[in-house]
Parts: structure tokens; C-alpha cells; sequence
């Protein structure tokens, strides 16, 4: 894990559907920028074919990831920040971007996993095993 401020942090990335389910999910040092661990999450797909639309924060405006994304032809909705000079997105495609929640209704429930949310693992690799027992838990759930 990568020291921060306060010790050591992890940054968890995930990919989820239209319903919030997992489709990919990947943990990594909390000093690296979201821009960077894109490509390592989209990687981690549990599905054979990448997600058309990818939503993210205003951390996510990047030039050079949206041209990496479009390359593999799938749509990048952030909205701008405010030092992008030339917006690239019209209002249409920021609209959904308010299904946002979906991600982070994911989020809430790996943290309903106490052996997540209070994370006793000091190994990634086993700390990402539990949010990979927990997301199939999540998935069996909605499919059964």
C-alpha cells in the first residue's frame, strides 16, 4: 500500500452495470490519481465485453484518458473541470450522470462486510480477495 499522510492507504476503483452490480473491481496505493487506474480496473472485468458508457467524477476529465477510452469505443460522461478550456460534452451526456449512485450504492454495500469496512487484512492481495468474495456475494444475491 502506498503511504499517505496518515500511514497507509488503498483506493478501492470499481465498475458497476445500470442495476450498481459489480462488473470489475480493483485495489491499488491511495497516492496514485483516479486518471492513472482507469485502464487497470477496466482489466479486472468479470464479463467478456467492456462497459459502452463510463461515468465518473470530475476527476475523470483527461484528455488523454478520454482519447485511451474512445479508442476502445466506449463514451467518457464526466463532467469539466474548471481549468478544461474547450468543454467537449454538451448537457445531453451529463444528464446521465446523475445515475452516479448506482456506483456508490455499490460501495455501501461491500461496506456492509464488516471484514471490509474495517479492513484487517495488512496484505492487498488479501484484502481484495474479500472484496472479491463479497462482490460474488452481491451477485448471487441479485441473480438468485
Amino acid at each position: 500500500m502506498g503511504k499517505t499522510k496518515r500511514g497507509y492507504g488503498e483506493k478501492l476503483m470499481a465498475v458497476a452495470d445500470g442495476a450498481g452490480l459489480p462488473l470489475a473491481i480493483d485495489a491499488c496505493s491511495a497516492t496514485l490519481h483516479e486518471v492513472t487506474l482507469v485502464t487497470a480496473t477496466l482489466a479486472e472485468t468479470l464479463t467478456q465485453e467492456l462497459p459502452d458508457r463510463l461515468i465518473g467524477e470530475k476527476a475523470y476529465d483527461s484528455d488523454g484518458l478520454e482519447a485511451e477510452l474512445a479508442a476502445a469505443q466506449i463514451e467518457m460522461i464526466a463532467p469539466h473541470r474548471k481549468t478544461h478550456q474547450q468543454p467537449t460534452q454538451d448537457g445531453r451526456a451529463l444528464r446521465r450522470y446523475a445515475r452516479r449512485w448506482k456506483v456508490e450504492r455499490l460501495f455501501a454495500w461491500l461496506q456492509s462486510f464488516r471484514r471490509i469496512a474495517t479492513r484487517f487484512e495488512s496484505h492487498i492481495e488479501n484484502y481484495l480477495g474479500f472484496i472479491h468474495l463479497g462482490c460474488s456475494r452481491i451477485l448471487l444475491r441479485a441473480y438468485l
